[in-house]
């Protein structure tokens, strides 16, 4: 299997858990996969990891973010009978977070599972079968029977909890699907696109980010532009695809495995003015070097998600912001999957963009 490295340590990144605001256990695995990969790590204060490979020409930067960071809930209140309440953190379809494995990651670093819960279907009122459950009225059972046992087990108002379900490849064939594919394809994409330049001289300095905090408000983007002071930023994340039932491809035209998405355009207006309209003199860069090297790609122009390079984009002096996206199905939910033909290529391209981006 051509990609059987990067499929691992995809593995690896999806599996542990790291909702926005406590990503260090995603930052661990992400520094062990990239060890003996670069010449410096730092992390900042915000708990971003920036990993750098230098060039012949240290100071002339081009970084690569994908974010660390799945959405996820917090506990907000814990019942007398032990159930607890949460709210979302991120963008979450209310439909998508009832009847769910759950697990409760504790002050201490322990794993508290629990499954969430609602009102049985046999004692819904006729409205309430055609009414979407707000997260605001689920609730976490942890097999306690007061607040006092949930509490033993660790489990306290402002806890991160995530869905609890592994990751795995559907039925040996091209697709995997895992509970934070975004964006641990992204950081599995950067870890192994530098595997594949570990021998090579480069150019130019290059600078792979494990940032946090992009589900909560793509919060990564500017400071690390003010610190690094690139002359390139590029977002490595996912994008949505067509393709499947009630999705319109008018709205939706990347598909799977028809390789990675060059962005072009995106925004967001539930959040407002947060997009990226990305400059000709990119787009081409990157698309010249997939032609030259009969890499498959699409052209990408979405709304309703944005990524790191929004706000990279109005930070520091002034740089080229863009991105490459992974086609993923069923975003923001536990089961987004993703075809590893598009991952494979997407590190190719990466690659290659790398080695030449000084020579046009």
């Amino acid at each position: 299997m051509a990609y059987e490295s990067l499929l691992q340590t995809l593995k690896n990144l999806d599996n542990t858990y790291g909702v926005s605001g406590d990503e260090s256990a995603v930052a661990a695995v992400l520094r062990k996969e990239m060890e003996g990969l670069y010449d410096e790590h730092i992390e900042d204060p915000m708990g971003n990891q920036i990993f750098v490979k230098y060039g012949k020409n240290r100071d002339r930067k081009l970084v690569f973010s994908a974010h660390m960071d799945e959405i996820g809930f917090i506990i907000n209140y814990i019942e007398e009978n032990g159930l607890a309440r949460f709210f979302p953190v991120g963008y979450h379809d209310d439909r998508t977070a009832v009847n769910q494995d759950m697990v409760v990651m504790t002050d201490d670093g322990k794993a508290v599972y629990g499954v969430t819960g609602s009102k049985p279907a046999h004692i819904m009122s006729e409205e309430e079968h055609h009414q979407v459950i707000k997260i605001e009225d689920l609730f976490v059972d942890f097999g306690t029977e007061s607040a006092e046992e949930t509490r033993a087990l660790g489990v306290e108002i402002g806890c991160y909890m995530g869905f609890a379900r592994e990751g795995y490849v559907l039925n040996g064939g091209k697709y995997y699907t895992g509970k934070a594919i975004d964006d641990r394809a992204g950081c599995a994409v950067l870890v192994e696109t530098l595997k594949r330049l570990k021998n090579v001289e480069l150019e130019n300095t290059i600078v792979m980010v494990g940032s946090v905090q992009e589900e909560v408000g793509m919060r990564a983007g500017g400071p690390l532009v003010n610190r690094l002071n690139p002359e390139l930023f590029m977002a490595i994340d996912v994008t949505l695809t067509g393709g499947t039932p009630g999705v319109e491809e008018s709205k939706c035209s990347c598909m799977m495995g028809k390789g990675p998405a060059v962005k072009f355009y995106d925004w967001d207006p539930i959040l407002g003015a947060t997009g990226n309209n990305v400059p000709r003199r990119l787009t081409k860069k990157i698309i010249d070097v997939a032609k030259r090297h009969n890499i498959p790609f699409q052209r990408e122009v979405i709304t309703g998600g944005g990524t790191d390079a929004w706000s990279a984009a109005m930070a520091g002096g002034s740089v080229l912001a863009g991105g490459i996206s992974i086609p993923q199905r069923y975003m923001h939910t536990a089961v987004g999957t993703v075809h590893m033909e598009d991952m494979e290529q997407t590190v190719a391209l990466l690659a290659n963009f790398i080695q030449e981006y000084h020579k046009n």
